[in-house]
């Protein structure tokens, strides 16, 4: 008996290696791309942490909770600019959420569909106008309104109230965290909005017309059909706002006043951090400095904290819906 060798088609061919070769290489490019986005993230957050190792080192962590903020005799305390920066960032998404579902329900569900387009593709545009222009609108345009309407009649009717009374009530100067906290809401809108629209877009038609069929109206179907399917997508567009808003810069600087006094108070001046970075790092100079750049990694750390409650809840849900 003779014996058969293997044929030449089992060797690997010099396309095969190549294409190995070619799929080792691509494998450790794009991995390279993701390490490069963490040591990028980890050495800006190092950097900033180190920046402010003079103040952490001077006052510890009472720079966290102290009110203080006093460069002259080097004393400073971050909870000022961490309260502004989340009481704004809450005011607008209490605003800014009812808002964004409204208009992306009624793009998906009500609006007539020749007028879906335009109305979609202008709030999109707002999205790309920069921050600077909100700041001037606000100033201009909103800050009278505050002054001569709202703040007055916040005063009258809620400032007398026992308990949430001293949170409205103000001087009439029209600047303070409920002004800023307004102007992130019209900023973050288009985001949350178009998140939610392009969303709503996602649900079959079958399960909303087997709705409608069985006599639900468009507000039970939006809130038993609608949200139910989309909720994680949704949850996920309003942290994204979210974090727009507790980093906005300009925008706020040019509204709230940029006071480093502790106030309970919406309507009177304060600040946030991103703002007193923007307002004072150009002038400022070794301690002060090195409190603003450890101000930095607070935010930095608030940033990535909201973040990473989003991704919980987000986990949470998808647990519970059996993904």
């Amino acid at each position: 008996m003779t014996s058969t060798a293997l044929p030449n088609a089992a060797a690997p061919s010099a396309r095969d290696t190549r294409d190995t070769r070619n799929d080792v290489v691509f494998r450790y490019v794009v991995a390279g791309t993701a390490m490069l986005v963490m040591v990028a993230l980890a050495g800006a957050a190092l950097s900033m942490l180190w920046g402010g190792r003079d103040v952490l080192a001077s006052q510890g962590l009472s720079f966290f909770t102290s009110t203080e903020w006093n460069p002259v005799e080097n004393r400073y305390g971050a909870l000022v600019p961490i309260f502004g920066t989340v009481v704004t960032a809450l005011i607008a998404m209490l605003i800014a959420v009812p808002v964004s579902f409204g208009i992306a329900f009624f793009l998906t569900e009500v609006a007539p569909r020749w007028l879906r387009g335009p109305v979609g593709t202008a709030i999109e545009l707002l999205a790309g106008i920069p921050s600077i222009i909100y700041g001037m609108w606000g100033l201009f345009v909103l800050v009278p309104v505050m002054t001569e309407h709202v703040t007055p009649w916040l005063n009258e009717n809620l400032g007398t109230w026992p308990v949430i009374g001293p949170v409205f009530q103000g001087p009439p100067l029209g600047i303070g965290m409920l002004t800023a906290g307004i102007v992130l809401a019209i900023m973050v809108i288009p985001f949350i909005s178009s998140v939610m629209r392009e969303v709503f877009l996602t649900v079959p038609t079958r399960l909303k017309e087997s709705a409608y069929a069985l006599g639900s109206t468009k507000w039970e179907v939006s809130w038993d059909i609608v949200l139910p399917y989309t909720r994680s997508a949704v949850i996920g567009g309003v942290f994204l706002g979210l974090g727009r808003a507790l980093g906005e810069t300009m925008a706020v600087a040019f509204v709230i006043g940029n006071s480093t006094r502790f106030t309970a108070s919406l309507l009177e001046p304060g600040t946030t951090i991103a703002a007193l970075i923007a307002n004072d790092f150009g002038e400022a100079t070794e301690t002060y400095r090195s409190a603003l750049l450890l101000l930095g990694f607070v935010l930095f750390i608030v940033t990535f904290v909201v973040l990473a409650i989003a991704r919980l809840m987000l986990a949470q849900l998808s647990r519970k819906e059996g993904n």
